[in-house]
């Protein structure tokens, strides 16, 4: 099914012809929201396809997300994660507007954000949340998101400043070179970081984000799911930055071996002998444990390279957004 953008929306000089934009929106039990959702994201872009795809709701969603216009798939599979890995290998287009289903996000914003894709060539686009209403963003989330943001910006890269919003665009060569591992809400920080790792034309934009409706309820968990995404941080860290991972666990130990063998050294100097000696055993074996952790950083580092210029090739097979549209606009290649 094609769908074409707007044009009205789009500034004056702006060639667009035929673009294939779908909005996927992972849905659980919400019948409140997802009505609104829908009708609200295709009033904003009136010839985009919306997809629902349903993650087992024993509530009114299908029927409700079918009324308001939307393809309605399944995924059985239950979490956020699996369920955006059925979206991203079933749905083939050009442009992808990825948004949840609670009627939270700003749809007026997608528009823009597929225009600044197109226009500025990138495969990438966050939307970060702007609220003015406590109650739309729970504090034990804010705080939350602000932490898990500051340590993957840390090690990752500055670019974002809301990992974990559920409001993103992607061009198709980022959709389709995305490897999705992650099966319930810390998929958020899998897309944020996989941009980052590949170093992909990306932006954020600042978007309105709403409160809930009354009678909605959300599916996060703060303790749950914020330990779950601090997980997935840890081995994104040890698979992907493998030196300096292993490169710190090796100089912790050693700095805890030279702690011990300090005062055995100046013990075995003052009297030519070792008292400790279940101690001096821990120091050398903390000391070899501590190079044998450095050299494993090393000889990963290497895989984890390779592994990434895979990925590049992989992300590069496919054309970018500016071949798509200069032959929407008649061109071909030579």
């Amino acid at each position: 099914m094609t769908a074409h953008v707007d044009e009205s929306t789009l500034p004056v000089g702006t060639e667009i012809r035929q673009w294939n934009i779908a909005i996927v929106i992972p849905c659980f039990n919400e019948e409140l929201t997802v009505g609104k959702t829908v009708s609200d994201f295709r009033a904003a872009l009136p010839l985009a396809t919306v997809y629902v795809y349903d993650n087992n709701s024993t509530d009114q969603t299908i029927e409700i997300a079918k009324a308001a216009g939307a393809v309605v798939r399944n995924e059985s599979r239950q979490g956020k994660g699996n369920v955006v890995r059925r979206m991203f290998a079933d749905i083939d287009a050009d442009i992808y507007v990825l948004v949840d289903g609670d009627a939270t996000y700003e749809a007026l914003a997608a528009p823009r954000m597929v225009r600044r894709a197109i226009e500025e060539n990138l495969d990438f686009i966050n939307g970060a949340r702007v609220s003015q209403k406590m109650e739309a963003y729970r504090r034990g989330h804010r705080f939350g998101n602000y932490v898990l943001t500051a340590l993957v910006r840390n090690i990752f890269g500055r670019q974002f400043t809301d990992m974990l919003s559920g409001y993103k665009v992607f061009s198709r060569r980022y959709v389709k070179s995305f490897p999705a591992t992650s099966r319930g809400f810390e998929v958020e920080t899998e897309l944020t970081v996989h941009a980052l790792e590949l170093r992909m034309p990306s932006a954020e934009e600042f978007t309105a984000y709403g409160e809930r409706p009354s009678g909605s309820i959300s599916k996060l968990s703060t303790f749950r799911d914020g330990a779950r995404i601090l997980r997935l941080i840890f081995d994104l860290v040890r698979n992907e930055r493998p030196l300096q991972f292993f490169g710190l666990v090796g100089v912790s130990l050693y700095l805890i071996a030279m702690a011990l063998a300090i005062p055995l050294a100046e013990t075995y100097l003052e009297t030519g002998l070792v008292p400790r000696l279940p101690t001096a055993i821990l120091a050398v074996g903390l000391t070899i444990i501590s190079f044998l952790s450095c050299l494993a950083g090393l000889i990963l580092d290497v895989v984890a390279t390779m592994r990434r210029e895979v990925k590049r090739l992989s992300y590069l097979s496919y054309p970018p957004l500016s071949v798509g549209r200069d032959l929407k606009c008649g061109d071909t290649f030579s």
